[in-house]
């Protein structure tokens, strides 16, 4: 399967373009206060119908009820629902039923010990995402650039597609694949100028070097 790359927080037009033009097979969009990237229902709703059909869309959340749940579905109707708080195996199995969309369970990783929920996850859900562990202090569980130890995902068959992320930019990306074999990857603060503020070049140089590593990949499974 091709690798998947997908580009999150996107907040303007222009950010958006630059993601699609480049060749994002997914966009995501943050549904969450605190974040820097939070977006506005209005916002989502134009962002939304700006993609037409050229990627897929994914809400990000963090423990969402369902009303703010079905708010932000009805404003951006992505394809994809990723669950990026402290959501339960039940709560996934709640949310899948109430909105059949396919759902995207963030798990932080910081030890071996972090993997142990795979188990439980896998079963309920479609996809899983391995971002960094925030700090303690931190006010929201990603988009923080914190990396983790890729090795310990080596060899890793959580029986679901997964997608990698935390700290991911254009020049580690080549690196977290080799090591990973991920099928697909997402960033979020990796090309930003700031938090909230995405840099139009760094979006294009993601998915180009994401792109180079998927081939450098290729070429050495060959050889």
């Amino acid at each position: 399967m091709a690798l998947l790359v997908k580009i999150c927080g996107l907040k303007t037009p222009e950010a958006l373009d630059a993601a699609l033009d480049a060749g994002a097979d997914m966009v995501g969009f943050v549904f969450f206060p605190p974040s820097p990237r939070n977006l506005g229902l209005e916002a989502a709703r134009l962002l939304g119908e700006r993609v037409r059909g050229r990627a897929k869309k994914v809400a990000l959340s963090v423990d969402a009820t369902d009303t703010a749940l079905a708010a932000a579905i009805e404003a951006l109707k992505p394809d994809m629902l990723q669950l990026h708080g402290k959501e339960t195996p039940e709560r996934v199995v709640s949310v899948r039923s109430r909105f059949r969309l396919p759902v995207m369970k963030a798990l932080p990783i910081e030890t071996r010990a972090d993997l142990s929920p795979i188990n439980g996850y896998a079963k309920v859900v479609d996809w899983l995402l391995f971002d960094g562990r925030a700090p303690r202090t931190a006010t929201r569980p990603g988009g923080l650039g914190k990396t983790f130890d890729w090795t310990l995902l080596e060899r890793l068959n959580p029986g679901v597609p997964f997608m990698l992320s935390g700290g991911l930019d254009a020049d580690n990306v080549a690196e977290a694949l080799r090591i990973t074999r991920a099928p697909a990857v997402d960033v979020s603060s990796g090309v930003e100028r700031e938090p909230g503020e995405k840099d139009l070049d760094k979006i294009r140089a993601f998915v180009r070097a994401a792109r180079e590593g998927e081939q450098t990949l290729k070429v050495a499974n060959r050889a």
